[in-house]
């Protein structure tokens, strides 16, 4: 299972991008190139989680899937809404990973050096 997590957060992370920047030329096609992307990367997060003890790290791990769980809810918009309320989503989404995707790194480093 291990091997497969990286494989489905790269597929999803492809399709998801592949989606947003359709967005303008092919607004009916992204929503299903959008949300099984979105959902691959909630799969593979959601399969990662943090077993240790470091309080810090736990929480960035919930943060993680708090902002995978935006990232789908964006995908869900895009089908439901007929607007652009799904933008709002998405970066909601895109500011929680950002922030996780630089902070896990350097908790995990620090775990160790202690």
């Amino acid at each position: 299972m291990k091997k497969l997590l990286p494989i489905l957060f790269i597929t999803g992370a492809i399709l998801l991008l592949a989606g947003v920047v359709l967005y303008m030329p092919y607004r009916e096609l992204t929503p299903y190139l959008y949300l099984p992307g979105a959902t691959l990367i909630a799969v593979a997060q959601v399969n990662n989680l943090y077993k240790g003890t470091n309080f810090v790290l736990k929480r960035l791990y919930r943060q993680q899937m708090f902002g995978s769980f935006f990232l789908v809810m964006a995908g869900i918009l895009m089908v439901t809404t007929h607007g652009n309320e799904w933008i709002a989503a998405l970066t909601i989404g895109t500011f929680i990973e950002l922030y996780t995707a630089f902070r896990i790194p350097g908790e995990e480093k620090k775990e160790k050096e202690e």
